[in-house]
């Protein structure tokens, strides 16, 4: 699989997983390119939930249909956008390495 598809597949995958009733950004999901998440959800259709995906601020890039859906997933608002303190989904931490024995 060329590159440009497996990032891509991996932006949907992502997408894919994100729970009912929260979103991301387009930089939380791709930080180096999030004009490539945008081009990819304009491009693809089918089983992936597009209406959780908002802007930085907040703001819908989909408007009223993209409101509609996040309101019925019950998604927090603040007025015409997404309260992302309470709906955004936080990328897991990696675990650190546990400390060897005697190591500071």
């Amino acid at each position: 699989m060329p590159r440009d598809e497996d990032r891509t597949e991996r932006i949907l995958s992502l997408i894919r997983r994100f729970p009912k009733g929260r979103v991301r950004t387009y930089g939380d999901i791709d930080p180096g390119a999030p004009r490539l998440v945008g081009r990819v959800l304009a491009t693809v259709h089918g089983d992936v939930p597009w209406h959780r995906v908002v802007r930085a601020d907040g703001s819908l890039p989909k408007g009223k249909r993209q409101r509609a859906l996040l309101v019925e997933e019950r998604v927090p608002m603040r007025g015409d956008r997404v309260d992302l303190r309470l709906a955004r989904v936080r990328a897991r931490r990696r675990a650190k390495a546990p400390k060897a024995k005697g190591a500071r």
